[in-house]
């Protein structure tokens, strides 16, 4: 019998324990997140995705409302020149004219347009503003106030001067001269329509009454509709 050579006794080998994905990464170790984490990381971003857009949304429609106002004032002006303007006189039988000095000031500055209507002339008392023909039957005419109604041998004569003017107006304004009273009046207006003639005044008047109109039921039919949109989008 032989006896089998002594197997010398072997130390333990010791192996590295394994480590959990949950413990910190280290070298040659994979870090990785736990489940409760991935599962809230969604909800999270959507959260922050949502308080994000929720005041870029409310900038946008405060931004539609003050377009919307602004539109809306711009559009009422407009018609209320048009119609005090253009067709007010054109009914009453008054006449617009542009104040082009400015001997008026401050009430009537240069730009002023001046609506008139006729009146008798028995009826003008000190204080009125009238129009009248700087000489009798020219086309030129001048916007001066009364200050005085003098009794002379050929007639009644008024006696005018600019408010802004040191001195009276040196000639006496005759009844024939007179083209009428001033009804109303609106500062610069008369800039929009200086140079343009009577009858394409009235045309652009019409156009801008139609085009505005059309807008205005543009602006209230996209109202209408995001109205609806947003009851179907709840």
């Amino acid at each position: 019998m032989t006896n089998d050579p002594a197997i010398p006794d072997r130390e333990p080998v010791s192996r590295p324990e394994a480590r959990t994905p949950n413990e910190p990464g280290e070298a040659g170790s994979f870090a990785s997140v736990p489940p409760e984490a991935s599962a809230t990381a969604p909800a999270e971003a959507a959260t922050t995705e949502q308080s994000g857009s929720a005041p870029r949304s409310r900038g946008r429609r405060i931004a539609g409302l003050i377009t919307k106002i602004i539109s809306w004032i711009v559009i009422g002006a407009a018609v209320v020149l048009i119609v005090a303007f253009v067709l007010v006189p054109r009914v009453t039988g008054a006449t617009p004219y542009t104040v082009l000095t400015g001997s008026m000031r401050p009430n009537m500055p240069p730009g002023t347009t001046v609506v008139v209507r006729p009146i008798d002339f028995d009826a003008i008392r000190v204080g009125d503003v009238i129009t009248y023909q700087i000489a009798s039957g020219k086309p030129e005419v001048v916007t001066h106030r009364v200050i005085a109604v003098n009794v002379t041998q050929d007639g009644p004569r008024l006696q005018t001067k600019g408010d802004a003017n040191p001195a009276p107006d040196p000639n006496p304004v005759r009844p024939e001269q007179v083209r009428g009273k001033v009804w109303y009046w609106a500062p610069f207006v008369g800039y929009l329509s200086q140079g343009i003639q009577s009858d394409t005044r009235t045309w652009v008047a019409r156009g801008i009454g139609i085009a505005l109109i059309g807008y205005a039921a543009f602006v209230v039919v996209g109202a209408v509709r995001g109205r609806a949109r947003r009851r179907l989008e709840r």
